[in-house]
């Protein structure tokens, strides 16, 4: 499926830095590496998985390049099954790039996106949910969602999914015996059994596609919109988030005029937060641009905070938005509770102008009022557990073994479940066997592709094109 020829590229970032490594993979690895590294030993005497000292030389005309050292790996103990070697240079880009022209010269070619992973996969050493979760790993945002991608280049998904595409291929083995050799003595199988075994493939396939959505948010996270009227707090809270003063804080209104935006973890989930300029009637052109913004961020939003004075309690103007937020999840903040409380009677937060009415609100849409102050933090530990609670269930150390977080995975998954449901459907409309069949192999088909069993080429290069090169 591929051509077996030679390839190197730079598998570090670009940039200046400590190191930078020129990875080569192909029959011809050690015999370049043998022409342009000059060390105590030659490559051909060096032990597999050593690391040696010496220089890249360029054997034109005996130019040294760079001060190395040098890994030599014998496939097929290595990532891509192929003989491997891996140039440590100094990390600077003009070096990297001329150890590489000097690699391609030599006989390499430059890889292309994702072509060291792919030839792992095509050389049988991971599956291609193992593949995948390889640029999950290099993209991952939290912890957690790091943990998750390891868990699937552990092999741990693909587990799952060939137990379940394991018992669809014996179900389709023992019906075709039945059918062909109906005069052998072999053990038949009856529609009954048939039945059972497809409940049985359904419940497992439904247990992982129940998981997707919040495998789906560790993955990706969230996008979490501020919103309320100007001087309510917003900027304060995107800097109480992250954790430093991010956005411009003052006492005059419309000070934010454009949207600003912060990856942050949140108990685990990947939250882009962004500030926006806060919602009201102006005669300001740049505000309201940013109002206008706002607006357009509203409607791709996971997640709408809202933030109401305390002092002014709840206006019309914030009933306004409110309810032009109606569909979305809301979490309401009632910040600046310290000034209220700093007057001496606590009470008077009841009394509050509107509270009433924003309290009935509540109780019908079900949205979660917090009491928070930004300028003691107060709140923003019962924000972040609220965010947990709405999104994956508030639990914090859930088990993510085997967890689905690719959307491609959960289609798959989605549409071998639609086939095994139209076999029970058969099944229970007395359909035969010869056409029960169609439908079990369409659902073993549909899982083959996620582990790449049944993949095209066409599949493969979609996937691989999204991998950096050198990966």
């Amino acid at each position: 499926m591929f051509n077996n020829d030679t390839i190197a590229a730079i598998s570090t970032s670009y940039g200046s830095g400590g190191i930078g490594i020129v990875r080569i993979s192909g029959e011809k690895a050690f015999e370049i590496a043998e022409r342009i590294f000059k060390g105590k030993k030659s490559i051909r005497q060096v032990k597999s998985h050593t690391i040696h000292y010496g220089k890249i030389v360029d054997p034109q005309d005996g130019s040294i390049i760079d001060e190395v050292l040098l890994t030599k790996m014998d496939g097929p103990s290595t990532f891509t099954r192929e003989n491997i070697i891996e140039i440590n240079c100094h990390g600077g880009i003009i070096v990297l790039k001329k150890v590489l022209e000097l690699v391609i010269r030599e006989g390499a070619r430059l890889a292309e996106p994702g072509e060291f992973t792919k030839r792992a996969f095509l050389n049988g050493r991971i599956d291609l949910t193992q593949a995948e979760a390889v640029i999950d790993i290099i993209n991952a945002k939290t912890a957690r969602s790091s943990k998750v991608a390891l868990e699937q280049l552990e092999g741990k998904l693909s587990v799952k999914i060939k137990a379940a595409r394991d018992k669809l291929v014996g179900l389709i083995a023992h019906i075709e015996a039945t059918l062909d050799y109906p005069e052998e003595d072999i053990d038949k199988i009856t529609e009954m059994q048939i039945y059972n075994s497809l409940e049985e493939i359904r419940n497992m396939l439904s247990d992982l596609l129940s998981g997707f959505d919040k495998g789906k948010i560790i993955k990706e996270g969230i996008k979490a919109v501020i919103i309320g009227r100007p001087n309510v707090g917003k900027s304060s809270l995107l800097n109480q988030l992250t954790g430093y003063s991010r956005a411009i804080v003052t006492d005059i209104p419309g000070t934010t005029r454009d949207i600003i935006e912060e990856y942050i973890n949140i108990q685990g989930i990947p939250v882009r937060v962004i500030d926006t300029a806060g919602i009201r009637e102006t005669g300001d052109i740049v505000e309201k641009i940013g109002v206008e913004k706002t607006k357009k961020a509203i409607e791709s939003a996971d997640l709408i905070i809202m933030m109401i004075d305390a002092v002014d309690g709840f206006t019309q103007a914030d009933a306004n938005v409110l309810r032009f937020i109606k569909g979305k999840k809301i979490i309401v903040l009632l910040n600046k509770i310290d000034l209220v409380e700093n007057e001496g009677d606590t009470s008077k937060f009841h009394e509050l102008k509107g509270i009433n009415e924003l309290k009935s609100i509540q109780e019908l849409e079900g949205i979660t009022i917090i009491k928070t102050s930004m300028k003691d933090g107060r709140g923003i530990n019962d924000l972040e557990k609220e965010i947990s609670r709405l999104f994956i269930g508030g639990e914090i150390d859930t088990d993510i073994e085997g967890l689905m977080t690719n959307v491609r995975h959960a289609s798959l998954v989605e549409k071998a479940l639609n086939s095994i449901n139209d076999a029970i459907i058969a099944y229970h409309e007395g359909m035969p066997m010869d056409c029960i069949v169609i439908d079990i192999r369409n659902a073993a088909q549909y899982l083959g592709e996620i582990t790449g069993e049944t993949v095209s080429d066409e599949i493969l290069n979609h996937i691989f094109s999204r991998f950096c090169i050198g990966k």
